[in-house]
């Protein structure tokens, strides 16, 4: 396992992220922000002050320690081209050498876009639409249809500068609009709106609290029009002190909030933007994709499969099964079809519960269903949506019906249907199947058909061993399996 260290300079702030790195499979396992006053000192006097040089190298100084005492052995350190801009960065980026021996490489619009789209394509599952990218001093709009980049605008604002185009919202506001006249983005409305950046991962939490919506994620959550001029008309109506009490906001400089609505309103009403999906997606996480990953479009055929891997490259052990019962959940899906009437929109979050079976236990094994709950949900699982994401949450915890928990269910009621309740209880029994087919740990059984007769279902086995031990295990789900399919279940 390589260890990769990722230093930022970036406008307004020193970040260090550490990631495990192993078979082209990354995990986040340490993270460090500090303060930085780089915008402030460039935009002022195109001079960094010595208090902020001082700053900056003791915290990088620190850094350094922390990637030692880390085993790490790679290090990618990259800096906003915003310094290029003070008159003396080049002594800036010696002094840091030669207290840390660090070098900096800048980091351009280009190379910008690049990890922006590499980050975004591999946290939502879509393949043709336009990002929407507000970071500190630029605005980066880019499209992109069938995993490629067709071209993209470079906005010389964000969140940070804009303030000097007026102090109110919407004198902001309006310079966006006014900025946006005459560039020939040709975007198509019909297509996915894919919005990144703090501003946008503000909106979205915004969002939530006045939608009671009752998931906490931020990733692939979607922000309506209508629902975005209620989180400005709110906002709008703060003070600074007011907003300063706004709870989970990436910035609580009330400045930065509303700057940051105002970028993110004027791009809605200028590109005809009805809907935007709300993404994490990052500089640093394109960096890190494009230094680890050797076949980028091959992860991109199955986005929610590589989301699999990347979680279980760092909790599997060479007994895993988690990929066939993922694979046998599927094919009972495919046999039963005609008993469940299930369509194959509940397919993908099967597939999440049928893959995260058992990730319950690194909670505790005792009750390891009810704990995969969690799991599931804050797993940060990439190519599903909220919804699927948290159904399959339930069906993992539909695998022992003493662990549903029906109160939990009704409190993200408004995000499901009837059919919903009814689809979790039984692809619960089937990935519970799905698990006892595969109880010796080994391939034993290879293929399933089904055939009905009467009120019992026979399931023959196709197997390449003895099944046994499988259909003792299987035929423990029987009485589950009456409950809810309304049969019984003989398995040969």
């Amino acid at each position: 396992m390589e260890k990769i260290a990722i230093i930022e300079l970036a406008e307004a702030s020193t970040v260090l992220s550490i990631y495990d790195a192993q078979n082209g499979r990354t995990k986040l396992v340490r993270h460090e922000r500090d303060a930085a006053s780089i915008s402030v000192d460039i935009e002022e006097e195109k001079l960094l002050r010595p208090k902020t040089i001082s700053n900056i190298v003791g915290v990088l100084k620190i850094y350094r320690n922390i990637i030692e005492e880390s085993g790490v052995k790679k290090i990618i350190a990259v800096a906003t081209s915003l310094l290029l801009q003070a008159r003396n960065q080049r002594g800036f980026f010696e002094e840091i050498y030669n207290n840390t021996g660090i070098g900096f490489n800048f980091v351009n619009d280009e190379e910008v876009v690049k990890n922006i789209y590499l980050s975004t394509v591999n946290k939502i599952d879509n393949s043709k639409g336009a990002i929407l990218y507000i970071a500190a001093n630029n605005t980066y709009i880019v499209k992109y249809n069938r995993r490629t980049t067709l071209g993209f605008e470079v906005l010389p604002f964000g969140y940070e500068n804009i303030n000097n185009y007026g102090d109110n919202f919407d004198a902001m506001k309006a310079f966006v609009i006014e900025s946006l006249s005459g560039k020939s983005l040709s975007l198509d409305s019909e297509e996915m709106f894919v919005g990144a950046g703090n501003p946008f991962i503000n909106l979205g939490r915004i969002a939530k609290k006045i939608d009671h919506y009752p998931l906490e994620l931020d990733n692939n959550y979607p922000v309506s029009l209508s629902l975005q001029k209620k989180v400005v008309d709110f906002v709008k109506t703060l003070d600074t002190e007011k907003i300063k009490k706004v709870k989970g906001l990436m910035e609580d400089r009330s400045e930065v909030l509303v700057s940051g609505l105002a970028i993110i309103s004027a791009l809605y009403e200028k590109l005809g933007v009805k809907e935007a999906v709300v993404s994490t997606a990052s500089v640093r996480d394109g960096i890190i994709i494009s230094n680890t990953i050797s076949d980028v479009q091959e992860r991109f055929s199955d986005l929610l499969g590589s989301s699999f891997d990347a979680i279980h490259e760092f909790t599997k052990d060479e007994a895993s099964i988690n990929l066939r019962v993922a694979n046998m959940a599927g094919i009972l899906f495919k046999q039963l079809k005609v008993m469940h009437k299930l369509p194959r929109t509940y397919v993908k979050p099967m597939r999440v519960a049928a893959y995260m079976f058992d990730s319950g236990k690194r909670v505790s094994f005792n009750d390891y269903e009810k704990h995969g709950f969690y799991a599931i949900l804050n797993s940060g699982l990439c190519g599903v949506s909220q919804k699927d994401l948290l159904l399959g949450a339930f069906i993992c915890q539909c695998q022992s019906s003493d662990n549903f928990n029906l109160s939990q269910w009704m409190k993200y009621k408004d995000l499901f249907t009837d059919e919903d309740l009814n689809a979790a209880r039984k692809l619960g029994v089937i990935v519970k199947l799905a698990v006892a087919l595969n109880a010796s740990r080994k391939q034993v059984v290879t293929d399933v058909v089904c055939d009905i007769l009467g009120d019992s279902v026979i399931m023959k086995l196709i197997v390449s061993s003895d099944p046994t031990y499988e259909i003792m295990q299987g035929m423990k789900v029987a009485g589950d399996y009456r409950k809810f399919f309304k049969k019984n279940l003989q398995l040969i």
